[in-house]
């Protein structure tokens, strides 16, 4: 690493952005904190666009994984998949399902539950909102740390997921 300095005492300096090199050996190994505090920074970004479209963050995720759906899910389909993703109460992402209803994001189709076209219209906009910020983030980042950091993430979520199956019975 080089390191410049001012030829005078009154010439202002300018920070630096974050090295991106994969040889930094200043960075702390990667465990459940760091993982934590990179999620809870990532969390709050977006978390912040999608009160500025009038959503919370767990219904952002039952509508897209509705959206996503190959085929409209049913009401207990859906909440089965959303407790596999947040982990969360099945009681609380029924009423979650109940308020994307009552927005009109969501509709009862028979025993299916589509997103509506102000479902999907919502999902864009939140998508093209969250992405200059996400490039931003992302950005720089060399591709084999991206590679590394996956592998690690899918072999932490998956071991994760086994704990989390074995503590609540399935």
């Amino acid at each position: 690493m080089t390191t410049t300095t001012p030829t005078t005492p009154t010439t202002p300096t300018t920070p630096t952005a974050p090295t991106t090199d994969s040889a930094n050996t200043d960075a702390p190994p990667a465990d459940a904190r760091a993982l934590g505090l990179a999620h809870y920074a990532a969390r709050g970004v977006l978390e912040q666009i999608l009160a500025r479209h009038g959503v919370t963050f767990q219904q952002q995720v039952v509508l897209r994984a509705a959206a996503t759906a190959q085929t409209p899910p049913t009401r207990d389909g859906l909440v089965a998949d959303v407790r596999g993703t947040l982990k969360a109460d099945p009681a609380d992402i029924r009423t979650v399902v109940d308020g994307l209803l009552d927005k009109g994001l969501l509709v009862e189709d028979g025993a299916h539950l589509p997103a509506t076209d102000a479902g999907r219209e919502l999902l864009a906009a939140v998508g093209a909102a969250v992405a200059p910020v996400s490039a931003r983030v992302w950005g720089g980042i060399p591709a084999e740390d991206l590679a590394a950091a996956g592998r690690v993430l899918a072999l932490v979520t998956e071991r994760a997921d086994a704990e989390f199956a074995a503590l609540t019975d399935g």
